[in-house]
């Protein structure tokens, strides 16, 4: 099937890369979950902070695993992936206070991910990374959301997310729609912002049955479009189940407090060179960089 005329039309968006206050915008549709009863029920998604210079957002699909947007494990300036010992990931963070905070100690990206490539529907459909914590936050504390697939257009979906002015404290987005659903590649009008890259998208129509929403997507990319926000994101199911597993083998994985040096080779899906001893085999992954547009 040829590529839809929206899928072709992928905004830049750089989500995430600044910690730089900035006045709050208009925004439509969005509750700040402000105080701790606020946050019951969404004390798992959480700010993945990096370096005390940037921070995206991420959500626990185990009590050690954090889901996040791939470009975030990687530093677009020096051309390398970032270390572990950059990232932090804070649950539920309202104010100075927070549920729960935990090191990275490994992380892995979608190995279909090309880094530091221009921003494509290629790169939105892998930009996913998985953060291993140091100790896991128990489900008691933050309960973690299983992934699922997402709807075709028309679906109503929720974001939560963390984005500039709106730094300190989550926000809840009830009802968004999906506009398109095509190779992979889900666009939303959700009103998302820098420093909502990872961001969960949520299927919650089984709620009212009893059942706990799903993450159908992550934000990856988007922009302005005539006062309208268009973002994108990706289909999360197959990937999330091959990188648990690379994840669990070590193939791709990135580990330790040094980052790989700027020079150091980033192997691509297919390369069967082995890695040297105990050093861990990076496999392609990357962000894009680029600006979010406005009208």
């Amino acid at each position: 099937m040829p590529p839809m005329k929206w899928l072709r039309n992928v905004f830049p968006l750089v989500l995430g890369m600044t910690l730089i206050a900035s006045p709050v915008l208009a925004q439509s549709g969005l509750d700040a979950l402000s105080r701790r009863s606020d946050l019951f029920g969404w004390e798992a998604v959480g700010k993945v902070t990096i370096d005390n210079t940037g921070y995206c957002t991420g959500v626990l699909i185990a009590p050690d695993l954090v889901l996040t947007a791939g470009h975030c494990i990687f530093d677009r300036d020096a051309k390398r992936p970032r270390a572990p010992s950059e990232l932090t990931f804070v649950a539920g963070q309202t104010g100075d206070s927070s549920i729960a905070t935990r090191p990275v100690a490994r992380m892995i990206a979608d190995p279909q991910y090309a880094p530091f490539a221009p921003l494509s529907a290629q790169t939105v459909r892998h930009d996913v990374a998985l953060l291993q914590l140091a100790a896991p936050i128990p489900s008691s504390t933050a309960a973690w959301f299983r992934v699922g697939a997402a709807g075709g257009k028309g679906t109503q979906v929720s974001v939560v997310s963390y984005a500039r002015g709106r730094s300190s404290e989550l926000s809840w987005q009830r009802n968004c729609t999906v506009f398109g659903h095509a190779q992979g590649v889900i666009g939303f009008d959700c009103d998302v912002d820098h420093g909502s890259s990872g961001a969960p998208v949520f299927d919650r129509s089984g709620v009212s049955a009893g059942q706990r929403a799903q993450i159908v997507s992550l934000v990856s990319s988007g922009g302005r479009k005539n006062g309208q926000v268009q973002v994108y994101g990706m289909e999360l199911p197959a990937i999330v189940a091959q990188l648990k597993s690379n994840l669990r083998s070590g193939r791709g994985v990135i580990s330790g407090s040094e980052a790989p040096a700027k020079s150091a080779r980033i192997l691509a899906p297919d390369a069967r060179r082995a890695s040297e001893p105990g050093k861990p085999r990076i496999l392609r992954g990357g962000g894009s960089g680029a600006k979010f547009l406005r009208p």
